[in-house]
């Protein structure tokens, strides 16, 4: 769990000016495109580009993978660090698809906060209901984003009262909705008594600002009709009674979420988020690891392993993996020690992330996303210091919901099946089990679109088409407990007994009959349907 103390004065200027974040939501909700514009107003790209554009505003930063791009989804976590003001964002977009969650899951262990965005027509969705109680598990301090609002949308009280009933969490309005979809003109900026107007025209626009003395200034009427400018002084002097002020240290407790509106598509109420963020969220955060938690302002580097990508570039057939760092300031050329295997590593080429394009990092403070390309060394959990032995604890794995046999389509070429499929494990995109009996793998996720992508992948990176077939199992389960009862457990279920990319043992069972028969012949052992990620 993350410290969420409040932001400290003592931390190093570099430090304390890092927002690590992640994007959650609902699958079509509007993150890409938001993402788009985050990247857009922090200078990192010239034009956005939304998601169902064509041409060359079709290729969006985010979504790299070729099957990202064909469907209009995110299916991999990606990182991208860009300036904003004085502010330095680690932006992680996350897979909405509820098929991609555990990569999500994975990835909210790496940042200090979380913004949720809430499509206004929808609400509160089951994904983002489940998205949300990852973030609780964590303390993590969110920030809300609804958007669409410039089509029909909700009112604006019951989207508030939808969140604070479904997430139990303080909701407290940023800003305020004026009109909505064909009548929606912006927003009145709560916190600095400010009217923010959408231009229509160029989506691509920063919204016209103008500063006002208060709801009652003429000025408003200028700009807003009568029958809203009503509305809107109706509904803020309501908002200010019966809704909590903005409490920044309860937001950086994670029981307060401040929410804006807008419209991402069209630019709108995107820039005062990215404020909100750099104002509100938190600056890097203690990590938990064994056998003492790692403060970001330690001079020695430490990082740790949440993700790992493979061939990110088809024509390299490279691997990076994604280090988060805790603590210190590094540079590169720095030889770090791989705490699993005890070994030194030279970071030589690590690079900073702007989706797929990426560019060398000579330098990164805790709170920074790196990548660093390796050939297999570094797998998700691993713990990279400057020579103490520590281990950064959390990052879970999770047991496949979902199981089926997986071939190749020629059978001369199982090793090569073995080799990728050993990938996509270590990438954490699907389990492998090898079963004890018999040939040929068993392949577990969490959703069935995650077969479609690595069936995809595997003919795409490795020219290797394979088939997935029905099993007769139905989830799996890691086996634990005293080395001899594990072993009297495997010889007397060795139908059944598999094991994984790590060669842990993993029960594969077809009913709940087959644990429940486990936990009462062999009470030593320990059946689990998470794993932590070892390092």
């Amino acid at each position: 769990m993350l410290d969420t103390s409040p932001n400290r004065p003592d931390l190093p200027p570099e430090i304390a000016r890092r927002r690590t974040f992640a994007i959650i939501s609902h699958p079509d909700a509007g993150k890409t495109t938001l993402t788009e514009k985050f990247l857009l107003f922090g200078g990192a790209i010239q034009m956005a580009g939304q998601v169902r554009a064509k041409g060359e505003a079709r290729r969006t930063r985010s979504d790299f993978m070729a099957m990202e791009k064909d469907r209009g989804i995110s299916v991999s976590a990606s990182a991208m660090s860009f300036d904003f003001r004085e502010f330095r964002f680690n932006l992680v977009d996350t897979p909405g698809h509820s098929d991609f969650s555990e990569d999500t899951y994975r990835t909210l262990t790496a940042v200090d906060a979380a913004v949720m965005v809430i499509d206004g027509a929808k609400g509160v969705e089951s994904q983002t209901r489940k998205l949300f109680e990852v973030c609780r598990l964590r303390d993590l301090p969110i920030l809300t984003f609804c958007n669409k609002m410039d089509r029909e949308s909700r009112d604006t009280f019951d989207i508030i009262d939808e969140i604070q009933e479904n997430l139990a969490i303080d909701v407290t309005p940023a800003s305020w909705p004026i009109g909505m979809g064909q009548d929606f003109l912006g927003c009145y900026d709560m916190l600095r008594d400010r009217l923010e107007l959408m231009d229509r025209a160029d989506r691509n626009v920063v919204a016209e600002s103008i500063k006002i003395e208060g709801l009652n200034d003429p000025a408003l009427a200028e700009h807003v009709p009568d029958h809203l400018l009503e509305q809107l002084r109706e509904e803020v002097e309501m908002a200010r009674e019966l809704l909590p002020r903005l409490d920044p240290q309860a937001v950086l407790d994670g029981t307060m979420t401040p929410i804006w509106f807008g419209s991402a598509i069209n630019s709108f109420g995107v820039k005062e988020l990215m404020d909100g963020i750099a104002g509100y969220g938190p600056q890097p955060q203690i990590q938990s690891a064994e056998p003492r938690q790692i403060l970001p302002e330690e001079p020695k580097v430490a990082g740790f392993v949440f993700k790992v990508q493979a061939n990110m570039d088809p024509k390299h057939r490279d691997r990076v993996a994604f280090l988060r760092l805790a603590s210190g300031h590094f540079k590169r050329g720095m030889k770090l020690t791989h705490v699993r295997s005890k070994k030194p590593m030279a970071i030589s080429n690590p690079v900073l992330f702007l989706a797929a394009d990426r560019e060398l990092a000579e330098e990164a403070w805790a709170g920074d996303i790196i990548g660093i390309p390796n050939h297999g060394q570094l797998r998700i959990g691993d713990t990279l210091t400057e020579g103490e032995a520590l281990r950064v604890t959390g990052i879970p794995s999770f047991a496949p919901e979902l199981l089926q046999g997986c071939r190749a389509g020629d059978p001369l070429k199982a090793k090569h099946l073995e080799k990728a499929l050993m990938q996509f494990a270590e990438e954490g995109a699907a389990k492998v089990f090898k079963p004890n009996i018999g040939s040929g793998f068993i392949v577990g996720v969490v959703g069935a679109l995650q077969f479609e992508v690595l069936a995809s992948r595997i003919e795409l990176e490795y020219g290797l088409p394979v088939r997935f077939e029905p099993t007769q199992f139905t989830s799996a389960r890691w086996a634990s407990g005293p080395k001899d009862k594990v072993e009297a457990f495997v010889n007397a279920n060795k139908q059944q007994i598999a094991h994984d990319h790590d060669g842990d043992v993993v029960y594969l069972t077809r009913l709940q009959w087959d644990i429940d028969r486990v936990v009462r012949d062999y009470p030593d052992v320990h059946l689990t349907a998470t794993k932590e990620m070892m390092v």
